[in-house]
């Protein structure tokens, strides 16, 4: 039995938010009341991952969000798509999603220019973003008025199962080729034979 090991699991299990390897090594360090070498964390992480690949557990250790949570395995989807769909009511509404992904790309953005961004009041949006902890205020801009400046929270990258911002899509993963009605070719005039 590893006691270490047994030890990681207990705290990644426990946490609501993926845990980083610095916060498991404070806790563990106090509870031992010794520095517990960070290598034999990493070790006992790998272990913990080797373990929970097995096809006996419906879950599996993940990282995310800069640090390490459980996640369900994806051959229960189906299953956790009902319940999700039960739930439906938590999800995000599409102009929740289109103002997230302009303060996700554009942070730190006042609701304003969130505004002139999608052409819509987003207050609304914003403050369902707020409520579900997805966003957070970041400061006053430096202009008239000052007003708030919004940008992602840490559960935004658990939300969306991301380490970290350059994680998310550039907007060239986004670019297809152009289309077009018709192709433009050379036309040939036919031979004129006389």
């Amino acid at each position: 039995m590893d006691f270490l090991q047994n030890h990681i699991e207990a705290l990644i299990f426990c946490s609501p938010t993926p845990v980083k390897l610095a916060d498991i090594k404070s806790c563990l360090s106090e509870m031992f009341n010794a520095d517990v070498p960070e290598e034999d964390i990493v070790d006992a992480i790998k272990r913990l991952e080797e373990k929970f690949l097995s096809d006996e557990f419906s879950f599996q250790l993940n990282k995310a969000g800069g640090g390490y949570q459980f996640l369900t395995k994806p051959a229960y989807q189906t299953s956790i798509a009902i319940l999700l769909k039960q739930q439906s009511k938590k999800r995000l509404s599409t102009s929740a999603m289109e103002t997230l992904a302009i303060i996700a790309y554009k942070q730190p953005i006042s609701k304003t220019d969130i505004e002139n961004i999608r052409g819509v009041n987003c207050d609304y949006a914003v403050q369902k973003l707020l409520d579900k902890g997805l966003v957070e205020i970041k400061g006053k801009a430096e202009t008239i008025g000052r007003p708030m400046l919004y940008g992602t929270s840490p559960k935004f990258m658990e939300y969306f199962g991301i380490n970290d911002l350059a994680d998310l899509p550039v907007p060239k993963d986004f670019t297809s080729e152009i289309n077009v009605i018709g192709e433009s070719t050379d036309l040939k005039e036919p031979d004129a034979q006389a």
